[in-house]
């Protein structure tokens, strides 16, 4: 079976840097499979890396090796990490990027990439996803074993926006992303809305807007320009306006908090 590697970074198609990663992935394993998430992360944007890493990730055949590289701290103390979950592989710095998609499906194990076997001879200091996460995804797609690159580490840094925080009746997250149409995507789940015992509506409130939404399960359950809450194609709990923008509506960016209310 063939493997895959994914990419996913802020790098842009205009250098070459995507060029040389894969040329360093393929000049180590000729063999293996890559496929680019995507390249147009915004730059230094770790909050909508994570999201879309973890939004493709699920689709993915068992096995995968993930390389996620949206990193505004290269160069620094922050570590190089591969994380091993029940499912794949997940290879990036270690500032939250990987946290969504790989607590998502169960971490096993989390390795700090620190072995110079498995990286360029001479390693850079502002070019890591060439020197160090490429070539450690390459050798570990050859079989390499995760705990061969570097010592097992039990602390990883958790962003704010991968976490769900409980103050008594309330819980509050934030917004991780807003898509093409205006929705707003939250860091909630089903999982939040069942601790809250939400099933029809919720009481929300998005920014400085509070709001009783309709917990739908199309866009199409209210009126056009209507708001309404769903869970969404990748299970996190969105603001959508029906034939509209939400995000306009409550003006409301990535980071802005969201709390929800037991009713």
């Amino acid at each position: 079976m063939v493997k895959l590697i994914t990419l996913t970074t802020d790098f842009g198609l205009t250098d070459s840097y995507v060029a040389e990663i894969k040329a360093v992935i393929l000049s180590i394993n000729p063999f293996v499979e890559i496929v680019d998430i995507s390249h147009q992360i915004e730059k230094f944007n770790i909050r909508m890396g994570a999201y879309i890493l973890a939004s493709a990730a699920p689709y993915f055949p068992k096995g995968t090796i993930h390389v996620a590289v949206v990193d505004p701290s290269v160069g620094t103390k922050r570590k190089p990490i591969l994380i091993e979950t029940e499912k794949e592989f997940f290879l990036g710095p270690d500032n939250g990027v990987l946290v969504l998609a790989a607590e998502a499906h169960g971490v096993k194990h989390v390795y700090k990439i620190a072995n110079p076997k498995y990286m360029l001879p001479k390693v850079s200091t502002t070019f890591h996803g060439r020197d160090i996460f490429a070539p450690a995804a390459a050798y570990l797609s050859k079989g390499i074993s995760p705990s061969a690159f570097g010592p097992e580490i039990h602390k990883i840094v958790k962003p704010q926006f991968a976490k769900i925080i409980k103050k008594g009746s309330k819980l509050v997250g934030e917004i991780i992303h807003v898509d093409s149409f205006g929705n707003i995507v939250t860091n909630f789940t089903a999982k939040e809305l069942e601790l809250l015992r939400i099933k029809d509506n919720l009481n929300i409130k998005i920014g400085e807007t509070a709001s009783m939404l309709k917990l739908c399960r199309a866009y199409a359950e209210v009126e056009a320009k209507k708001p309404l809450a769903i869970i969404g194609s990748h299970d996190f709990m969105e603001i959508s306006v029906n034939q509209g923008s939400a995000a306009e509506m409550f003006k409301v960016k990535p980071g802005d908090k969201v709390i929800l209310y037991r009713s």
